[in-house]
This record gives structure tokens, sequence and C-alpha cells, in this order.
């Protein structure tokens, strides 16, 4: 083989490669076997709270500084994993209980490289403390799930409340 030849060869063999590598998820199937897997992932992240599962809460989500959360009260803003791990300890409380959620609407979009997805729902997030249950209803839920060695993780989330649904709820609550 002459080395023109084979630079050529070589130059093909790259390029198909790359094209390999740069074109992201393959199929329909492997597309929706992706969005499946962070579907689960994004359940998994308010679900642990069911069995109190700390280690699949810390398992789906970013442990790394660029990891944040906006709340949608003013003073939670969590940014990084380490500053997570405290907050989680909440938690913890044998007093504070699972009493339901449920993700509706979700919609999950996969970036180009099939490395990066963002997603949207709508949240119902329940806990109870002593018998009072709280729950954020209809809560607007965004976030961002990246693949980092081998596996999903949120890097990003941020929870708020409509403006309009919030003053219904305080109307509905105020003493008559």
């Amino acid at each position: 083989m002459n080395r023109g030849k084979r630079s050529s060869t070589t130059l093909l063999g790259i390029l198909a490669l790359a094209c390999g590598v740069l074109s992201g998820p393959g199929s329909a199937a492997d597309v929706a076997a992706e969005r499946a897997e962070i579907a689960r992932v994004i359940d998994s992240s308010i679900g642990w709270f069911k069995t109190k599962d700390f280690d699949l809460l810390f398992r789906v989500l970013l442990d790394a500084p660029e990891f944040f959360i906006f709340h949608p009260d003013s003073r939670t803003t969590v940014r990084g994993g380490e500053a997570f791990r405290k907050l989680a300890e909440v938690f913890r409380d044998p007093e504070l209980t699972y009493a339901g959620h449920e993700i509706r609407d979700l919609n999950i979009n996969l970036s180009r490289s099939g490395e990066v997805a963002w997603f949207s729902a709508i949240l119902d997030d329940c806990a109870q403390r002593n018998g009072k249950k709280s729950c954020w209803k209809d809560c607007r839920w965004t976030g961002v799930v990246e693949r980092r060695d081998g596996r999903w993780v949120i890097a990003q989330m941020h929870f708020s409340l409509a403006s309009d649904k919030v003053a219904e709820a305080a109307r509905q609550s105020a003493p008559k």
C-alpha cells in the first residue's frame, strides 16, 4: 500500500469515527431509551424520599461545585453538591415523611451530542410532618441533566410556583 493511499484511508477512518461520535444518539430506539433513563433519574430525584434512600438521591444529582437549585422561595438557593448534602440533612428527621409526588407533562429534550438534556414538568410534591401535610402543587420544574461517568445526573434544577396560583391559594386559605 502506498503512502498516499494509507493516509487517505486513515483520514476516512477518522472522519467516519468523528461522524459517529458527533452525531449523538443513533436510532429512535436509542433516543427513546435515553429519554426513559433520564425520566427515571428525574423521578428518582423526588421519589427517593418515599423510602428515604439517600444513596439514590445522591446518585442522581451531580456531586460537584457547579450543581445548583433555585427553589420557589427567595431564601433557598443551593450551589454545589456539598451544600446540597448539608441541606438534605433536614430530610433525615423521622417526623418528616413522604406524602406522595406526581410528575406531569414531562418534556425531555436531548442534545445532538447525546451528553446533555434539559427537561420541564409540572410537579406535585408532598411531605408530612407531625400529621400536617404540605405540598408544592402545580410547581413548574425545569432542569439540566448531563451524562457524567457514563450515567445521567441532574446538574441544575429550578422550581417555581405561578404567581396567580399562589395568590389564589392565599385567598382560599385566608380566614373568613
